[in-house]
């Protein structure tokens, strides 16, 4: 059984219309929303063995303010530049990919891609995951390159305005 995290980046600012969408950073929902979506995971005591993260700014943010929260080591985040604009090729390939000694793993991504990819291996349909929602996925699988359609049951689907904390 292997453990994923699917998680949105949470809100980014485009204030600065000469940034990249790359480039562009979180806003001040944002920076108030993570920590306390971050908390959610803290409080059930979740410890993730890797974390993987889109390079691009507001997710890579996201992931080092949920790497504090949760005690992983800030300079082991792992970025992966398939995870920016990815699809479900990209998405199934990252997760074939993952070493098996990780049992507990959160990825770091954007839409449409991370809703996608979890209607592809959950067994429930989530129309779209908000910015910094987070859905968890037991999946039925004892090495991370047997991951496939619907291998996966959501045990958990949070997001901010469902935890009223806007």
């Amino acid at each position: 059984m292997k453990t994923l995290y699917l998680i949105r980046h949470a809100k980014s600012s485009w204030d600065d219309r000469d940034q990249t969408d790359f480039e562009r950073p979180l806003n001040k929902r944002g920076e108030h929303d993570a920590p306390l979506m971050a908390d959610t995971l803290n409080k059930k005591r979740i410890e993730p063995n890797l974390i993987i993260s889109s390079p691009a700014n507001r997710a890579f943010s996201t992931a080092l303010i949920f790497a504090e929260k949760l005690n992983y080591d800030l300079n082991s985040v792992k970025t992966d530049d398939r995870i920016y604009e990815a699809g479900l090729r990209e998405l199934i390939s990252i997760v074939r990919e993952i070493n098996d000694q990780y049992n507990t793993v959160i990825i770091f991504g954007h839409n449409p891609g991370l809703t996608s990819f979890t209607n592809l291996l959950g067994d429930k349909f989530i129309p779209e995951m908000p910015t910094c929602s987070i859905v968890g996925l037991e999946l039925d699988v004892a090495q991370w390159n047997l991951v496939e359609r619907h291998c996966g049951k959501i045990f958990l689907f949070e997001y901010p305005k469902k935890l009223k904390i806007n």
